[in-house]
């Protein structure tokens, strides 16, 4: 058996490649022009294992490992890293440490999409990428509508507001830009309609987006995103775990029995994260419970502190409904089971905060 260390990177790979029947380790780079990697893998002869760090740009790696046969893992670069202690650090000693912990079977693994998610992933991360073109923008037609003493807030985007602005009399440049600028607005909102269909479209066909979407303030994106991201909402032992993997909670530096907790960690999706702070922002409005929780951190945190709170609390109760496949009806009944039997709620920090249906229950 052949066992390789890859260090992958855009335009070459380093590997320490070992076979194991003879002991031999041999060190080479593989330059990424024309077939050259294709060539080489395929003339391997047994079986192969090839161990690389997670990197953006390396799925067509992976799939060219498995359209070849060849097993190929990937490892969390944060973990690999730390079972180096030394402080030396190059192409060449990256791929031998991918080897040796391959070796010794303590590899660290992580969990990998399906093709159907990731292409998915690529549709929500499409439409972000649109809305926050629309929004820089909006923002551009607002400054030039503030700038002429026009104020209009949100209703500049009616039909009448796009009137007002375009009638502005302005100067030869500032006009052009104008109409540059509401030309492409009139093109991204019909984008983003399509985008917002097509998504709406693959909501309504996955069973784990529909029960998602019976939650208040849940919609397509949302439900959408929540299970894309998540993947298998199995391989996560409880609510604190999925708030680690999307970001939300607390920086920490503690030592000897002191305490230091900072802002966010943000060491996750951030597409997921800003989703369920928007989806929190109408969830209080329609969810009792919820709407009790914010107003009691709004008093004690602050604005953005409450809002996060939320975030968090919502996307447990979303990765609770996926796990167990209920809806939200299912999950007020499990909550209000289980403040009458003075056990904890799922996904809540304390009996009297669990979740309670704002529906009355049959």
């Amino acid at each position: 058996m052949r066992i390789i260390g890859c260090d992958l990177h855009a335009r070459q790979q380093v590997l320490a490649m070992l076979d194991t029947t003879t002991g031999e380790v041999l060190s080479m780079t593989l330059k990424h022009e024309g077939n050259n990697v294709r060539e080489f893998y395929s003339t391997l002869a047994g079986p192969v294992r090839v161990g690389i760090e997670a990197t953006g740009s390396m799925q067509w790696f992976v799939n060219l490992m498995e359209e070849l046969g060849i097993e190929c893992l990937v490892g969390d670069p944060a973990e690999i890293r730390a079972a180096e202690p030394r402080k030396q650090k190059h192409d060449r000693r990256d791929a031998e440490l991918i080897l040796k912990v391959l070796v010794e079977n303590r590899f660290p693994t992580i969990w990998q999409p399906s093709k159907e998610l990731q292409d998915l992933r690529s549709l929500l991360r499409h439409r972000h990428q649109w809305v926050r073109m629309r929004t820089r923008i909006q923002n551009a037609l607002q400054s030039i509508a503030l700038a002429n003493g026009l104020r209009r807030g949100s209703s500049l985007w009616s039909h009448d507001g796009q009137s007002t602005i375009a009638s502005l009399p302005l100067a030869p440049h500032t006009a052009y830009r104008r109409s540059e600028l509401q030309a492409m607005y009139v093109k991204f909102e019909a984008e983003i309609e399509k985008l917002n269909q097509r998504v709406a479209e693959q909501a309504g066909g996955r069973a784990g987006a529909q029960l998602l979407m019976t939650h208040p303030g849940v919609g397509p994106v949302t439900a959408l995103a929540t299970e894309v991201f998540l993947g298998d909402p199995g391989r996560f032992t409880g609510g604190k775990r999925v708030a680690s993997y999307v970001g939300i909670i607390p920086m920490e530096y503690s030592s000897g029995g002191r305490q230091r907790l900072g802002g966010l960690s943000k060491q996750g999706n951030p597409l997921l994260r800003f989703l369920w702070g928007e989806a929190a922002v109408h969830a209080v409005r329609r969810d009792p419970e919820l709407q009790r929780f914010y107003r009691r951190k709004l008093i004690q945190k602050g604005l953005g502190k409450a809002r996060m709170a939320v975030a968090r609390k919502l996307g447990i109760r979303l990765w609770i409904m996926l796990r167990d496949q209920i809806d939200y009806n299912e999950f007020c009944r499990r909550g209000q089971r289980q403040q009458r039997s003075g056990e904890v709620c799922a996904g809540m920090p304390e009996t009297r905060y669990g979740a309670t249906c704002h529906r009355p229950i049959d």
